[in-house]
């Protein structure tokens, strides 16, 4: 990447730093990942611009990301760090396509490893009702707040789902709301009782104090009356999860993995976890199958008498 103006003007044209901020705050990365995340794409670009190719994301397509691979090949990159960089492109493309910024993801034709996929971090049943129940009783948006929580644990909407969520899409008197995910995709997700209960109370007692008008419809708003932010969800998961003594790193997609992981646990068929989450490829839904199986496995290492080896 070059350094200077022009560098922060290809950063600015490819939407990087607002790229890097979703895997912060709604993936919850560590400072290290996005780095190397960072580290990834700035090498990218600066192949673009070398190449005279870098008017912007909607000008690259799978021939060029393929180019690129042999690039940093015939440059003597290992395999593994290869790998790693196309890792990074799938994640950033498909965040462009989900926030409309392409209309096509020019790395769903890329060659995929055959590495298998991280599990994601996900909490107890205990702990994801202590989280949710977490907030300070003492806040002036407590019901706004709790409202955050429950409805991303009932529903396992993304981040950007929850914060986009409209007045007009929310049906609590069915108890669904319409969500729109990747691609401008709805789909219609059941909201709990809980859930229905707390968001009433904040749509009742503290979203009319908040409204200014400027909030563009939507369900949840911060203390200015615009929309509430990806960051803001975040400081309000990890306050929570601070106050419910959850010790290890939470982020708003914990809660999605955990409404995944305990309706698989209670029974959901596969294919409906598939629609509840948005997954355009039940292949992504069968992570959480692997995921509920090695609970089992820990769970059994754990408490069965007999599940460690002894001495004859």
């Amino acid at each position: 990447m070059r350094h200077g103006g022009k560098g922060h003007a290809l950063e600015r044209r490819f939407h990087l730093e607002p790229f890097l901020d979703f895997l912060a705050l709604e993936r919850g990365l560590r400072p290290r990942s996005c780095a190397a995340y960072r580290s990834d794409l700035t090498r990218f670009l600066a192949y673009l611009d070398d190449r005279g190719t870098a008017e912007g994301p909607g000008s690259v397509d799978h021939v060029i990301l393929q180019e690129y691979a042999g690039h940093l090949h015939r440059a003597g990159m290992a395999p593994g760090s290869i790998r790693r960089a196309q890792s990074a492109l799938r994640a950033y493309f498909g965040f462009l396509a989900e926030e409309g910024i392409v209309t096509e993801d020019p790395s769903d034709r890329m060659e995929r490893p055959a590495t298998g996929r991280r599990l994601p971090e996900f909490l107890s049943q205990e702990e994801a009702a202590r989280l949710v129940e977490a907030v300070d009783p003492d806040s002036a948006v407590y019901w706004r707040d709790r409202a955050v929580l429950e409805l991303l644990y009932a529903t396992g909407m993304r981040v950007s789902e929850l914060t986009r969520l409209a007045l007009a899409d929310l049906d609590l008197e069915h108890a669904s709301c319409l969500v729109f995910g990747k691609g401008g995709k709805e789909r219609l997700v059941p909201v709990g009782a809980t859930a229905v209960d707390v968001a009433g109370r904040y749509l009742r007692l503290v979203r009319p104090a908040l409204d200014r008008g400027m909030g563009g419809g939507v369900v949840f708003l911060n203390h200015r009356g615009t929309p509430l932010s990806r960051m803001s969800v975040w400081t309000i998961v990890t306050r929570a999860a601070a106050r419910a003594g959850i010790e290890r790193r939470i982020s708003p997609h914990t809660l999605r993995h955990s409404c995944a992981t305990h309706l698989l646990e209670g029974g959901a068929d596969l294919a409906v976890v598939q629609e509840l989450l948005g997954h355009a490829d039940i292949s992504t839904t069968q992570i959480y199958t692997h995921l509920d199986r090695e609970y089992l496995r820990r769970t059994h290492r754990r408490y069965h008498p007999r599940s460690r080896m002894t001495s004859g």
